[in-house]
């Protein structure tokens, strides 16, 4: 867990490359993403992500429970451009180990409870919020002024209720 362009995905891939990707399911939480397909792409943008309700969290510890037991997950697909689900999954096989990585993994009860080893990644504001910036316009097709409006009035507050406290 940790705040938005703390590295979270970063030390996963480093953790992966370093142990192996045969023995790793690598389920990010921002895969599971509510689908607000149906609802006007206007609408879509003007949504609260960075808030617990956000996610279908419920649906994450049902698939990590599948995985615990040995069974494959068929996980969501996220657009990001388009703030909708795929209509195909990913499929996850089990695995001996299980990565969950996300902002919010750590705020959520029954899905802190299935976790063995937790790691909050802590990096300072001014860098994270760099890194979000340039991830945003890079790979996910946003503007200058759309990445700074969702992080002063959802990113930066939702930080500071349920992220950094987690």
């Amino acid at each position: 867990a940790g705040g938005t362009g703390s590295g979270k995905t970063t030390l996963s891939n480093q953790i992966i490359a370093h142990v192996g990707l045969e023995h790793i399911a690598y389920i990010q939480h921002d895969y599971y993403y509510s689908d607000l397909g149906d609802m006007p792409l206007t609408e879509r943008v003007k949504r609260n992500y960075d808030h617990p309700n956000s996610l279908e969290t419920t649906l994450l510890v049902e698939h990590l429970t599948m995985l615990r037991r040995g069974e494959v997950a068929h996980v969501p697909i996220y657009d990001f451009a388009t703030h909708a689900r795929s209509t195909e999954t990913k499929q996850i096989d089990p695995m001996p180990l299980i990565i969950v990585e996300g902002i919010l993994v750590l705020c959520e009860p029954a899905l802190r409870s299935l976790m063995d080893i937790r790691i909050f990644v802590d990096t300072d504001a001014d860098i994270r919020f760099i890194r979000r910036l340039k991830r945003d316009i890079e790979e996910r097709g946003r503007t200058m002024q759309s990445v700074i409006d969702q992080y002063t009035t959802t990113v930066r507050p939702m930080h500071t209720e349920f992220v950094e406290p987690s």
